[in-house]
């Protein structure tokens, strides 16, 4: 079900929940330009990514298709892997959910300390269950997410597989067909990835 749905139901919730997936997004796409940008690749410099404002970060299609769907995503952060050579490519894949994870972790920290104040408990674990969804779907190794990178990078031959297959036509429609078909087994390794993370803290 789509956030839009919320807008008659729960407009509060919507505010809540879309602000949260946009700063969360946009935090993501940042550290994959900064970590980019940093090691040498001045690509995500040249397109204005090296930035916190989610403006720079936003796709209209996927934003439209989170509102209506539930599911989106945010633009690509442009880089020139032969800048950044095999390791620093896999750093810079591995930067945006690293990211989520460390926001995932601070918000329960943030949810420990206000355990009294049960508006903030619920604000805390939207942000702390976006991060944690963001940070373990995008390390599935599929092609078009950075779990394929990652593994492209430990595994250079299956790497240029991978980068074979999201050239086709069809790629994205084939990664989306498959993401919905395994959405159950996907949901259970967040949820628990999310226990995991609360236990870790003692929320």
């Amino acid at each position: 079900m789509g956030l839009i749905n919320l807008l008659t139901s729960n407009p509060l919730a919507f505010v809540i929940i879309a602000a949260a997936l946009v700063l969360s997004l946009a935090f993501h796409e940042f550290a994959h330009a900064y970590v980019a940008d940093r090691l040498g690749d001045p690509t995500p410099r040249r397109y204005g990514r090296v930035t916190l404002n989610p403006i720079k970060h936003l796709d209209p299609f996927g934003t439209l298709l989170l509102l209506l769907a539930g599911f989106g995503f945010a633009k690509p952060v442009p880089i020139n892997p032969n800048n950044l050579g095999r390791w620093g490519t896999l750093w810079v894949a591995a930067a945006g959910p690293i990211s989520n994870l460390l926001i995932a972790v601070l918000t329960a920290v943030l949810m420990k300390v206000f355990a009294g104040n049960f508006l903030a408990l619920q604000i805390l674990g939207i942000v702390l269950g976006i991060n944690v969804v963001l940070a373990v779907f995008n390390l599935i190794p599929i092609p078009l997410l950075d779990g394929s990178r990652i593994l492209g990078a430990l595994v250079p031959s299956l790497g240029r597989s991978l980068a074979q297959f999201e050239a086709q036509p069809f790629s994205f429609l084939i990664v989306m067909a498959f993401i919905y078909l395994a959405r159950d087994p996907i949901g259970v390794i967040i949820n628990n990835v999310q226990g995991w993370v609360e236990r870790l803290i003692g929320v």
